[in-house]
């Protein structure tokens, strides 16, 4: 065949390749590598943004970004944002998505494996993938730095229950299914007995939940609290404490 000939015949298949990808529509329910392909509804997305307190000063990750859409409204607030999604071609419909929108400094896309991805950087985490998936991916998610926001479309985490829930209804913009949102702050590790000023505290961690005890004054007191991020909350004998971890010391207030 003359070069010439070989020449016109790649032409032709890169722009028929280039324009297939352009065209590309993903369909609602497509199979993907851990799950079928569900948009998040809009206001869904807005919701679990809002309910994770996204700012200018977060970098988000999105599990399975789809579209785009959750990566591109975290960018349009301002935040770093970088969705994950294993399908080629729905990451390169996610790209011109954020070239559309303008965003494309702040909106990212990768294809890569969620299991093999480092979420260490992130400051929120968001998905709307299978409990099964949750649950595989939850220990890695407990070892994240304190504080670390996650939120989730519909599906939970086991039992570990969600910190915040919010249901929508068509006056809130969801008409359809797959209309709530979740919310869990990563707690610190506080599990332990610690002296106090107040007393020896014994810690029992369950999640974000605590229970235990306080010794103080020759008594011993129940303890209920809960761990938010690094902020400890608790009550014992019929008293309110506040307190963190610095290195292996808890510091108490009352």
């Amino acid at each position: 065949m003359p070069r010439f000939a070989v020449a016109l015949l790649f032409a032709a298949s890169s722009a028929f390749a280039q324009t297939a990808t352009q065209t590309y529509e993903p369909t609602v329910g497509q199979e993907g590598k851990d799950v079928v392909w569900v948009p998040t509804p809009q206001a869904v997305v807005n919701k679990m943004l809002d309910m994770a307190r996204v700012t200018k000063d977060d970098f988000v990750m999105d599990l399975g970004s789809g579209d785009g859409r959750t990566v591109i409204t975290a960018a349009k607030r301002g935040a770093r944002a970088l969705g994950i999604e294993y399908n080629p071609q729905m990451v390169e419909l996610s790209k011109r998505n954020a070239e559309k929108e303008g965003v494309t400094e702040r909106a990212q896309f990768m294809k890569a494996d969620l299991f093999e991805t480092d979420f260490s950087k992130a400051t929120v985490i968001t998905m709307f993938l299978l409990p099964d998936i949750n649950l595989k991916l939850r220990p890695k998610i407990l070892n994240l730095k304190p504080g670390t926001r996650i939120v989730s479309n519909t599906f939970t985490m086991g039992d570990w229950h969600a910190d915040q829930t919010s249901e929508l209804n068509a006056s809130g913009g969801c008409e359809n299914s797959w209309c709530t949102a979740l919310l869990w702050i990563v707690p610190a590790k506080v599990g332990g007995t610690y002296k106090t000023p107040q007393g020896e505290v014994t810690l029992k961690q369950q999640y974000q939940m605590l229970s235990g005890q306080m010794r103080a004054d020759g008594k011993t007191y129940a303890i209920k609290g809960k761990v938010n991020g690094e902020e400890i909350s608790f009550s014992a004998g019929g008293k309110q404490y506040k307190g963190r971890l610095k290195g292996k010391q808890l510091e108490l207030t009352s």
